[in-house]
């Protein structure tokens, strides 16, 4: 039996996979194995930060693994306490918790909101605002945070609380929060899974500021914004905002899953012992793994970032079979004449990987993808653009 069709017989049925079986890679390039090689611009869905195979992060991973490679949070390990000292000298937030995954990040942000709100207001004080169009994670109660209908007509009923106002309207939000007893509201600052669509900073600023008068907290998600991707090293940064709490995962650690939440002055003490825990939050080689990435995101990888988002979109924003190009930094999306899906489709045939979010080819490479390949990606999707368009007409 084959892989193709092993995996169609003992792996859920839950991915739409490409023909392609990858067994090696470096950078930003990857091989099939047929030994066909691909520049990868969606780098895990923007988790290889550094791309395939880095060489200082495999150093630090190993050298950890060499050591031991796990303890419960029961004990001290250094790349867990080093890892939160460094994540809150680099944006001030005041304490972390680790986890797994995003979609985890997002769960303790939620509960964390909640008991904010039911220590200072009482306990009917919990419901969450999200945006429209936003995408929070796969578990129950993240699904209900998703302002997407299309992720929640299977799983009725979800958990509840979750209330949807239109990004990009601050009277909705206000109007929700009049309506409801709101203890938080969570927003993605680029809008990925919806999109790749960016919030307007005046609706960010005006929410920020409205939400400090009425002690109702602001929740960042930055599972994918986060850790360089747009440009800062957090999305939020963009803004000029400070959130109470910020969630993390996807890049952070490298290829590794570690999620981490960041709690503020008013949030960092509202956890106690007992009230969230995660058998693998803080997972030392994931924590070693995330180290190396973090103290490499510095002023000059991200004027690089921001260096190549320019160039991408001076490329693609008046190329023939291309409507629009949004989103910020290294989280692009590219809405194209023709289906998304064909142009990956047909992108990928020619040695290019992207992806999809709704109607348009999203673009995550490596933050340090070399400027030659990015320039031959961007070549071979204005080609297939063109193409795939006047085959469209």
């Amino acid at each position: 039996m084959n892989l193709f069709d092993a995996d169609k017989k003992y792996i859920a049925n839950t991915y739409a996979r490409f023909p392609v079986q990858i067994v090696k890679g470096k950078g930003s390039l990857c091989y099939g194995a047929d030994g066909k090689e691909y520049i990868d611009c969606g780098a895990g869905i923007a988790v290889n930060t550094f791309g395939f195979c880095d060489e200082e992060w495999i150093k630090a991973v190993t050298g950890q693994i060499n050591s031991f490679q796990h303890t419960s949070n029961l004990y001290y390990t250094e790349p867990c306490v080093r890892l939160a000292e460094m994540l809150c000298e680099k944006t001030g937030m005041k304490k972390i918790f680790f986890s797994n995954s995003g979609a985890e990040a997002n769960e303790c942000a939620i509960k964390t909101a909640r008991k904010y709100a039911e220590e200072k207001k009482g306990g009917k004080y919990f419901y969450i605002v999200t945006l429209k169009n936003s995408f929070h994670g796969r578990t129950i109660t993240t699904l209900a945070a998703t302002g997407q209908d299309v992720f929640h007509k299977d799983f009725l009923p979800l958990t509840e609380g979750f209330i949807y106002a239109a990004a990009n309207d601050l009277d909705d939000v206000k109007k929700k929060i009049s309506e409801y007893k709101v203890a938080a509201v969570m927003i993605e600052t680029v809008q990925g899974e919806g999109g790749v669509n960016a919030l307007d900073e005046s609706f960010v600023k005006g929410l920020s500021e409205y939400l400090k008068e009425k002690d109702i907290l602001l929740i960042c998600d930055e599972v994918q914004t986060g850790n360089g991707r747009t440009g800062k090293l957090y999305g939020y940064m963009n803004y000029g905002i400070e959130p109470d709490i910020v969630s993390t995962a996807k890049g952070l650690g490298g290829g590794l899953p570690l999620g981490a939440t960041m709690f503020n002055e008013k949030t960092e003490n509202v956890l106690k012992a007992g009230m969230h825990g995660s058998t693998f939050g803080g997972n030392p080689i994931s924590c070693a793994g995330a180290l190396c990435i973090l103290k490499r995101i510095d002023d000059n990888l991200l004027k690089e970032v921001n260096k190549k988002s320019e160039y991408i979109f001076n490329q693609l924003k008046n190329s023939e079979g291309i409507k629009s190009v949004t989103g910020k930094g290294l989280m692009l999306g590219v809405e194209t004449v023709a289906p998304a899906g064909t142009v990956v489709k047909k992108c990928l045939e020619e040695g290019v990987m992207f992806l999809t979010a709704k109607n348009k080819v999203r673009l995550l490479p490596a933050l340090n993808i070399p400027e030659a390949l990015l320039e031959k990606a961007i070549k071979i999707l204005k080609k297939v653009c063109k193409e795939t368009a006047e085959e469209t007409v």
